[in-house]
């Protein structure tokens, strides 16, 4: 039995909670699919929309009663994980018992290992939350937060986004497979964690690139494929271009020369061919593939999805 690690965009699963709904559902059918043909299924997501809204709600709440505690990125993260999981897993559920699979789907609440000293902590520049002034903003700074301007809008808070050196809980999501289960896990790359003395894990005001955090998974894992999931079918180099091409595959060695000459967006492609090499140079025969959601199944068929390879 071969085991996937699918990575599902947190913009796929809609921007508030009747579009997630709806989301869930398609992804579901979809999920299914795979399951029925064999494949042992992990669930990864991003949380983009969600964790902003979540964030977005707790500094409201803030600016309403200064007594209101400010909430740290990294429980924000969890609370995502868990308001995303709850949909993925009953309507994954649903659909496999409408097609006669009991497969159980749980939901973990996964942390994400991350180094203090990476160098994304001394530049953080993901925009999180609501917009504020520059009044505001200054008195921000002055009690630690990072603050930046954006785009004429005003002003937001900004935080790292290191690479994952590491899945706390990948042990348990194996257990989980070996059982029979589905895990949902790493959602929105992870609640980022830094080891401090002893064996304690404290949060750290980051997100993680989910794509990132599914490739680390996938490697702890032992899995044969990574899965990334996106807008478009297949990869293309010269992208809007005349000159444009859809690819069906890339060697290690083609897509490394792609992004030297820049083919991939930086907020957007780039971060998923990067996560998908860090899959495939992490151990023999492993392979990775982008595509669409609802051509997911065929791209496993061949028929597809830009595949990249050792």
């Amino acid at each position: 039995m071969k085991r996937i690690v699918l990575a599902l965009g947190g913009n796929a699963l809609g921007d508030n909670l009747r579009e997630q709904m709806a989301a869930a559902k398609v992804a579901a059918k979809a999920i299914a699919d795979l399951i029925e043909d064999g494949y042992e299924v992990v669930i990864t997501h991003g949380n983009g929309p969600q964790v902003g809204m979540i964030h977005l709600a707790l500094e409201t709440a803030v600016k309403a009663d200064k007594d209101f505690f400010q909430i740290p990125m990294s429980v924000c993260v969890a609370m995502s994980q868990g308001y995303i999981g709850y949909d993925i897993q009953n309507t994954l559920r649903e659909e496999l018992l409408d097609r006669g699979v009991t497969k159980p789907v749980a939901t973990i609440v996964t942390q994400t290992l991350v180094d203090g000293k990476d160098p994304a902590f001394s530049n953080p520049s993901k925009p999180i939350g609501a917009f504020y002034t520059r009044e505001e903003a200054g008195e921000m700074i002055k009690h630690g937060e990072n603050m930046k301007e954006d785009a004429g809008r005003g002003w937001r808070r900004v935080v790292a986004s290191p690479m994952p050196i590491g899945i706390v809980e990948s042990a348990t999501v194996r257990a989980l497979l070996e059982a029979g289960h589905i895990p949902v896990t790493v959602g929105g790359g992870g609640i980022p964690v830094e080891g401090t003395e002893g064996n304690h894990l404290k949060g750290v005001p980051a997100v993680v690139d989910k794509d990132f955090a599914s490739a680390k998974l996938a490697e702890e894992l032992d899995a044969d494929m990574l899965i990334i999931l996106t807008a478009v079918e297949k990869v293309a180099v010269n992208f809007g271009k005349p000159e444009e091409k859809w690819l069906d595959e890339m060697s290690i060695e083609d897509a490394e020369r792609y992004i030297e000459e820049g083919h991939f967006a930086p907020g957007s492609m780039l971060p998923k061919v990067k996560a998908a090499l860090m899959f495939v140079k992490s151990g023999s025969g492993r392979k990775a593939m982008i595509t669409m959601l609802t051509k997911a199944h065929d791209g496993l068929a061949g028929k597809t999805g830009t595949v990249i390879t050792n």
